[in-house]
This record gives structure tokens, sequence and C-alpha cells, in this order.
């Protein structure tokens, strides 16, 4: 049965407690900060999508310079707050750490990036001077990692920015996307507030691109366009059965969750999860919290070709998630127009795909899950409809962009989601203050 209020307020602010607590005090983060060897041509940086000089904002830490810390973060990545948090730093800076070659537990890099980031944002140190006005204004749609990080660059540097937003809040995936025990929807509110304090940048919230306004008098009315309107059309499973009561998609589901209290959001008894990407974590673990007795996620090939990370299945199996690995939705069963059973097809690996992964086979066996509530998480599909409408050269969805980042549109750019198909926040981040830089050359020169 699907019903909410299944736990108590007290099990509640347990369940979504922060899961990775930052430094408790000063003296710990200095601590942790002395451990850094400070290695020359860090590996660190180079697994870095946006290159912080990660050594150099440890070694601010070390010596209790946290302004310097906070600047050396934010001179690369305005979102680096937020990458604290949900970056993947296992398999990126953390990952990279010659500790690891010695055999010992690598610099714990996020948490000390974590420390000074909030310092800066709960102090309000305004560590950028905004320049003198340029005279030009760009036009950025989407209030999330990618648009925010292209506005912050273009307004450092004297242009007048315009963001459009179709939610009521900015933060994108942030704000409505990301499982609430690893950042809370009041810190991506502080964030957006603190990155747009530099001045010159006004957010319009409920302006949705093709329905409030068009591409073409944005392009009309404007000196450039960035684009970070990112993807987040759920992938349909194309089975019978999918409009069944209890079907939801997860991107949905989670945004509901953000957006209400815990309390206020229905929960199966027993919830079969799709897919094993980072957002059908975050469906399978908070669905558990918020009360289901029973979550199994369902995989179509192994653990060995999972796409989301061993730290991310981690959580899943600490919460205790079921994992069905070779199996692939067939058709759900509902009773009285509600889900009841999904049957799965057996699968087993054939060759490899595209990706480089071996490619599920279907075995002609088939077992059964009871459940009352399936959450689809195979994946998130790009606006086509919405990109093709406005003629932008895409690739299945996906704005096709230069070196520059220029769509085949002039002066209209764009990064994030939208160009990649869906990577981490701290790839949106460094498509936009890239894209800033393609946008400030365009509009001087």
């Amino acid at each position: 049965m699907i019903v909410n209020n299944r736990l108590t307020f007290e099990q509640y602010q347990e369940n979504f407690a922060d899961i990775h607590p930052p430094f408790e005090n000063r003296e710990g983060a200095v601590i942790e900060a002395n451990r850094c060897i400070m290695c020359y041509d860090a590996p660190c940086i180079k697994m870095c999508p946006t290159h912080i000089n990660i050594p150099k904002f440890i070694k601010q830490i070390a010596t209790e310079n946290l302004k310097g810390s906070a600047k050396t973060i934010f001179t690369d990545n305005i979102m680096g707050a937020s990458c604290s948090k949900v970056c993947p730093v296992e398999i990126l800076c953390e990952g990279s750490c010659v500790y690891n070659l010695l055999h010992e537990e690598p610099i714990q890099i996020a948490r000390l990036q974590r420390y000074s980031t909030e310092k800066a944002m709960e102090n309000n140190w305004q560590l950028f001077e905004k320049k003198t006005s340029v005279g030009k204004k760009v036009a950025v749609v989407g209030a999330g990692p990618a648009g925010l990080s292209c506005a912050f660059n273009l307004a450092k540097e004297g242009v007048e920015v315009t963001i459009f937003e179709k939610e009521t809040k900015g933060g994108g995936l942030m704000t409505y996307g990301i499982a609430a025990y690893k950042v809370t929807p009041e810190f991506c509110e502080e964030e957006v507030k603190y990155i747009t304090s530099i001045g010159g940048i006004d957010i319009k919230y409920n302006q949705e691109l093709g329905k409030d306004f068009q591409l073409k008098d944005l392009q009309t009315n404007y000196d450039a366009v960035f684009l970070g309107i990112g993807v987040g059309i759920a992938r349909q499973l194309d089975i019978n059965g999918e409009n069944s009561g209890g079907v939801e998609d997860a991107i949905s589901y989670i945004h509901h969750l953000r957006t209400n209290d815990f309390s206020n959001i229905p929960v199966g008894e027993r919830v079969a999860v799709i897919g094993l990407g980072m957002t059908a974590i975050d469906a399978a673990t908070q669905t558990k919290r918020l009360g289901a007795k029973q979550v199994t996620i369902v995989y179509r090939r192994t653990e060995n070709e999972k796409p989301c990370t061993d730290v991310e299945l981690n959580i899943a199996k600490l919460d205790g998630c079921n994992l069905e690995y070779l199996a692939a939705p067939k058709e759900i069963i509902s009773e009285n127009g509600n889900v009841k059973t999904l049957i799965c097809r057996r699968m087993k690996l054939g060759e490899a795909d595209a990706s480089g992964r071996r490619s599920p086979v279907d075995t002609g066996e088939t077992f059964e899950i009871d459940c009352d509530m399936i959450i689809k998480a195979a994946g998130q599909t790009p606006f086509e409809d919405l990109i093709s409408n406005f003629e932008l050269q895409n690739s299945s969805g996906k704005v096709s962009v230069n070196s520059d980042y220029e769509t085949n549109w002039k002066g209209v750019f764009a990064g994030g989601d939208c160009i990649n198909g869906g990577k981490e926040v701290v790839n949106a981040a460094q498509d936009g203050k890239l894209a800033a830089r393609s946008i400030l050359e365009y509009i001087l020169n």
C-alpha cells in the first residue's frame, strides 16, 4: 500500500541527516590539511574537471587563511560548495590522491573544500570585485550549475546577466534532483544567493523556454545567449502496465520529495527501482528512508558494469536495499489499476556495446517481484522536441556545440547536461565557466 507519514518526525530527521558531516571544528580541518604533502604536478588537480588548485587551497587551510582558500576554490569553480557535497570524489580528486598508492586513506579533499566554502557563505565573504560595466547584456536560460557558473563568470567581468528559470527556485539539479541527505534545498538557496551577491545577475523565475519566451527573442534582445537547460525527461520502459497506479519516474519523485515535507511523500511498502545510476540509488535509498519495508533495485547488467560508484552502491546496501542483477523489466501486472507484480526477464551478458560494457541478452527465463510501487530510473533523455523546434543542431537531442561552446545559432552558446546528456555538477560548472570565456570574447571583440 502506498501511503505517507510512515515514520515519526524524529525518524525522518535521523534518516535524512547529513550523510557526510563537516569538520566539527577548526582543529580537525587544520590537522587533516596538514596531512597533504602538496604534490608537484598534483594528480588531484588533473582529475578535477574544473582544475581547482587543490594543494594550494589545502595549504591555505593549514595556514588558517580561510578566505584565501575559499577564493582559490571559487576562482575555478563557483559551485565549489555544492561539489564538495555531491562530487564522486572517490573517482576524481580523492581517487587520484597519492596516499592511495601507499595504501593509506586519501586526503579528505571534499570535507576540506566544504569547510572553507561554507565558511565563506556563512560569513558572506565577498572575494571577487565586479568590474565596471562593459555595456553588454547576456541571457542565460536555466539557473542550474551550468547557468549559474556562466552567469557568475560573466557578471564578474562587468556583463549584465539575466537568468530565465522555469522553476520557482534556482540551483537546478542541486535543488530538485539530489538526495535530501546529501544537500538540503535550504543550502541550495543560500548558495544561489551567495553566487548572485556579486551583483549584475537578475533571475526571473517561472519563465520556461518555448512557453513564456522564445529563443529568437533572446537572440534579438541580448548580445549573447547561454543555454543551460539540462535534461530531465525520464526514459520510458515501453512495457505493458507502465501506466498503472504506483509507477513513478525517479526525476518527478525526487523533485516531489525535495519540495515537500518528508511526511507528505507517499511511498510503497515494497518498492522496485529500475536502473543503477546515481538517480536510481537516490530513489532507492530515499524510499527506504521514507519507510518502505522492502526496496529492490533491478539492473540488467552485473555490478561490474554499474554506472553508479562503489560509494553510492554501498549507501544502498547499508540502507538494506536488495539488488537483482541481470534482470530487465518485461511487464507490470496490476490489480484494480494499481501495481501488484513486476515481471522481469532474466538476462546474461553478451558482446560489448558502444560504451565498452557487455550488452545484456535475454535468456528467455522470467521471474516475478511482488511490489506496490515501481520507480523508473533507467536514464534521462534530453528535451529533444524543444531543441528540434528551435532547429538547434543536435545529436539525439543533445545540443551540438563547437570548441567555443557555440551552437549553430549565432551568438547562442550552450553547456552542461544539455550538451553532454547528463554528467556531474562539476562538469556543468566547468562548461559554464568555459562558455563564459567564449561569450566574453564574442561580445567584446
